[in-house]
């Protein structure tokens, strides 16, 4: 049975300048002003003509974005188009009326199970410390001396950067920390040959990146330097939702390569797909983001319940039951917040 991680096997216009006065000595000089003065504005109106027109072709040939183009082939004026969207609206509008009191609290049970498999691990290698040394230094030919060090250092940053993680402190540390402890563990432990070790974690630094958006309030007031012009960060938040929500899905990907096929998952597999999509692209993505947690929600009680096992597959099954629970996490964090910018259901509310 393949493992991951710490888990063992089986287990601006410019301004013109005063004009000079007249000089009583020259002849004609108030047609001489006058005449240059109207030079001076016709060349202004046409250098203004010309960069109204560079700019219309700019805005012309930029304005059609990706995300443009793949709004477009969704026809807003098809009648079942417009079906669908209403009843996505409609079941939006009755999630928030009924759970409208549960949602104040929905990113901090995010970001709780986006940490919840870090914490898991960390648990688990105290628990088996003796285990895990002479693992690393017996087959994977470590010294001992760097395992010891390696597994403490691993704990103190999966423990530390998942309170900060609960508690909004500190984004960026905290961030820095988790991915690095994922990519450590992965180089360690030899586990990046393995595709679904791959996907799945890939899903789990998605999740991350959504946790660290979330976190991500720029305080306006602390950019501003005297003599200095305040530069906008606030953009950057965008990126990382669009990063996040992308990665976030590859978990299915996993899935289906793991899958026995039937009647029952062919259905799973065609509505996770068709999910995966529309949160990439942003579409509907608070309705589709839904879906998926149900989906994972049944999938992780179904195929990972650690609790009915005594055997070595407790183990193994455990962890993989409080990865899903992290990727779950990082879902609810894009059914609270949306797509955010770079998504269809943002060009939307534009056009």
């Amino acid at each position: 049975m393949s493992f991951r991680g710490t888990q063992f096997p089986n287990g601006s216009n410019p301004n013109l300048s005063s004009l000079p006065q007249a000089n009583p000595y020259t002849p004609n000089n108030s047609n001489i002003n006058y005449n240059n003065n109207n030079s001076i504005n016709n060349n202004n109106n046409h250098n203004n003509h010309n960069n109204s027109n560079r700019s219309r072709r700019s805005n012309s040939v930029m304005g059609i974005t990706g995300l443009e183009r793949l709004s477009n082939l969704i026809p807003s004026n098809n009648p079942y188009v417009i079906k669908f969207e209403s009843f996505t609206d409609t079941v939006d509008e009755k999630l928030d009326n009924y759970l409208g009191f549960f949602k104040p609290y929905v990113p901090s049970i995010g970001r709780v199970l986006i940490v919840a498999t870090f914490l898991e691990d960390s648990i688990r290698i105290v628990s088996q410390w003796r285990d895990q040394v002479y693992y690393l230094s017996t087959f994977r030919h470590l010294y001992e001396w760097f395992v010891k060090i390696f597994l403490i250092l691993n704990i103190l940053a999966m423990v530390s950067g998942s309170v900060l993680v609960i508690l909004r402190k500190k984004p960026e540390i905290s961030t820095i920390f988790l991915i690095s402890d994922v990519l450590l563990q992965g180089l360690v432990y030899g586990l990046f040959t393995q595709l679904t070790f791959f996907l799945r974690n890939v899903s789990v630094i998605g999740g991350l990146l959504l946790a660290f958006s979330d976190c991500l309030i720029i305080d306006k007031r602390s950019l501003l330097v005297p003599g200095l012009p305040m530069v906008e960060t606030t953009d950057n938040k965008k990126y990382f939702l669009l990063a996040g929500r992308i990665m976030l899905i590859v978990l299915f990907l996993a899935f289906i390569f793991n899958v026995h096929l039937s009647i029952f998952t062919f259905f799973i597999i065609l509505i996770g797909l068709l999910s995966c999509v529309a949160i990439a692209i942003g579409y509907k993505t608070k309705f589709f983001a839904s879906i998926m947690t149900l989906l994972l929600l049944i999938f992780n009680i179904y195929a990972n319940h650690y609790w009915s096992y005594t055997d070595s597959r407790r183990d193994y099954l455990k962890y993989e039951f409080f990865q899903t629970l992290s990727i779950v996490g990082g879902l609810l964090l894009i059914v609270n917040t949306g797509a955010g910018e770079l998504s269809i259901d943002e060009k939307k509310k534009i056009y």
